[in-house]
Formats: structure tokens, sequence, C-alpha cells
């Protein structure tokens, strides 16, 4: 595959300039996650692979630019994306849980150390100059694949939990903003290896936004009763599972419904029957709420008290 210059081809300089400002906004994007990190001093249920992933992406691009003659824009992007990208996860290990912060570190060696200086050592030993840039090159297009698949984690968590916290829209939005300028920018480079990833970028993109457009007004909510009620009996509490990874119990103290079901502040119930033989239930009631604010009735299990 032959080395093009740049300033040879105005187009791709073109899509060149503006891959690398849309990718330094990609880069950025996630800047509101880790201080939200820094400032909670916690992780929550955010996950390091995507930026580990990232890392190992943005230094395999970056040598296959140096192997390449005139690749300065593609030099320019990758040098800021291993620095930031270094900074993301060395935030994440800091605040991190014990069993995060091993997996992180453990994945950190083998993927970004092992298996980086593996590849260079191969490509070194193995292939004369000639070939070296374009095998990397393929080798990169595999990474870029595993890159732009990583948010596919974030993309289960979304459709499981109904919720689009640890999926930040800007940065799905310009995934796919950047996926299109470096298509273009590789298309008229007459680099396949730079085009042919960020098809699949675009792709999936497209699939984030839009399930950011299906589930940013939904929210799950449980309501966990002490026993399963009548009518004429009320609710003692909602649980309701936030979008991170604890929960919060609010306590109801609801009016009754009649004038013979009064409640004392002991929480009993006055005209309740003692009866040896009976026992308290529980129910675990699963609702949505939908735009409207209304609540809509998804399942009800009972529950061990």
């Amino acid at each position: 595959m032959g080395a093009v210059a740049d300033s040879q081809h105005p187009w791709a300089f073109a899509f060149g300039i503006l891959g690398n400002l849309i990718s330094f906004m990609v880069y950025l994007a996630p800047v509101p996650t880790f201080y939200r990190i820094y400032r909670k001093r916690s992780t929550e249920g955010f996950q390091s692979v995507p930026y580990l992933v990232a890392l190992f992406s943005a230094t395999l691009w970056l040598y296959y630019a140096m192997l390449k003659q005139n690749a300065v824009l593609l030099i320019t992007i990758n040098t800021f994306g291993s620095v930031i990208e270094t900074l993301y996860i060395a935030m994440y290990i800091v605040y991190a849980t014990k069993a995060s912060r091993k997996f992180t570190i453990k994945l950190l060696g083998f993927m970004n150390f092992g298996l980086f200086s593996l590849i260079l050592v191969v490509l070194h030993y193995a292939f004369h100059s000639q070939y070296r840039a374009p095998v990397l090159g393929w080798i990169n297009v595999a990474i870029s694949v595993c890159v732009f698949a990583a948010p596919l984690s974030i993309v289960a968590q979304v459709i499981r939990t109904k919720s689009v916290e640890f999926m930040p829209f800007s940065l799905s939005f310009f995934l796919t903003l950047s996926a299109v300028m470096w298509f273009a920018y590789g298309l008229f480079l007459k680099d396949i290896c730079i085009a042919l990833p960020n098809v699949l970028g675009f792709v999936l993109g497209l699939l984030q936004m839009l399930l950011y457009a299906i589930y940013r007004n939904r929210k799950q909510v449980i309501v966990d009763p002490e026993k399963k009620l009548p009518a004429s009996e009320h609710v003692k509490n909602i649980v309701i599972l936030s979008t991170i990874a604890t929960s919060e119990v609010h306590p109801v103290d609801a009016k009754p419904c009649d004038g013979n079901d009064v409640e004392d502040v002991d929480g009993k119930d006055e005209n309740k029957d003692v009866d040896g033989d009976e026992h308290e239930k529980c129910v675990v009631v699963v609702v949505d709420v939908d735009a409207s604010g209304e609540l809509q009735l998804k399942s009800e299990e009972p529950c061990a008290v």
C-alpha cells in the first residue's frame, strides 16, 4: 500500500483537519465523567475497558503514522489520544474498587505493554521495512473494530437498566462525526486501513444515539410494600433504583384509605388482628415512569420477607 503525502490531496488534508478537531472533542467528551468520578471519589458503574482499548489503538495508529510518509495529521491526533487516555486510566485506577483496580492493571499490562511490545518486535524482525506499514495497518483495522465495539458493553447496560446515564450522548455524537471525517480522509488518501473501520464506527454511533433517544426519559421504579396489600391498606416504602450502583429507599407516610384503617406512630395498624397463624407477605411491583410522569405496571412478583 503506497504512502501518499497529505499535501498532494487537498480533500484528504481538509478532512484530516476536521477529523483532528472532532477527535479532540471525542477524547475530551469523557471529561465530565471523570470529573464526576473525582468529585465522588468512586468509579461507580463506569468501566475501564473502553479507555484501555482506546489507548492501545491510539499507540498503534501512532506507530503506523510514523511508518508512513507525511502522515502528520495521524501523528497529532494519536499523540494527543495516547496522552489523554493515559490520564483517564490513571484516574480510574486511583478511584476504582479493589477488584476493578486489579482487573484494570492486569489488562493494562497484558494489552498496552505486553501485546503492544510483541507487535513491535514481530514487525521489526519478521517483515521487511516496505511491508511493515501495510501489515500494521491491517492489525489496526482489527483493533479499531474492537475500539468501536468496546462501547457495546455500555449499550448492553443501557438496554438492561433502561438508563443512559453511563452512555453520554456527546460521546456517541462526536464518535459518529469522527467516523465520517476519518472515513473521508482514508478514502481520499486511498488508504483502506483508515477508511474501512470507520464504516463500523458510523453504524455503532448511530445505534448509540438511537438508544439514547429511546431511553433518555425512562426510569425503573420498584415498589416494595411490607405485604401484599388490598386497596384499603397503604404502601410503606418505595425503593427507587437509581441509575448508579446504589439505590435509595424513601419512606412514604400514606394516608389511610378509610376511617377504619389508622396507622399509629409506631407504624402498626390499630385495627389489625394479631393471629399467630397469619404471616405478613411481601410483593415486588416493577413499574416504569413514562414521559408524562405516570406509573406503568410492568410485573408483580412475591418476595421473601
